[in-house]
């Protein structure tokens, strides 16, 4: 049973997601989406909902070690994450009707966008 479970590429793909959930607290997305599609042949959309589920024990587990160094402001997370609900629920649904090539194109821009602006 545990042999057609364990799959050392898809473990490897979380490792590697989580590391850069833990060092510049991503959740991993962006590992993880393209990585499902281009190394397991995922479909776009199964590709993000099984991302989603992936980063939540990661976003967790890189909380704790973030609490128990008391680096978190709680009222800006907790307001944030009400806006982070809603936006999910809208962007969840909008995710089954727009064209995929229009959301690789977003990504894509927005990835361009915030690495520029981390380097400014």
């Amino acid at each position: 049973m545990f042999r057609n479970f364990f799959n050392w590429k898809i473990i490897l793909i979380g490792f590697f997601a989580g590391i850069v959930s833990g060092l510049f607290a991503s959740g991993g997305g962006m590992i993880l989406v393209p990585a499902f599609m281009y190394l397991l042949k995922m479909n776009d959309v199964e590709a993000r909902a099984t991302s989603v589920i992936c980063i939540l024990p990661m976003v967790v587990t890189s909380g704790i070690f973030y609490y128990r160094n008391n680096n978190i402001d709680w009222k800006v997370g907790i307001l944030c994450a009400i806006g982070g609900i809603i936006g999910g629920i809208v962007g969840a649904k909008l995710l089954n009707k727009l064209p995929t090539k229009y959301l690789k194109i977003a990504f894509t821009i927005f990835l361009i966008y915030a690495s520029y602006k981390m380097i400014i």
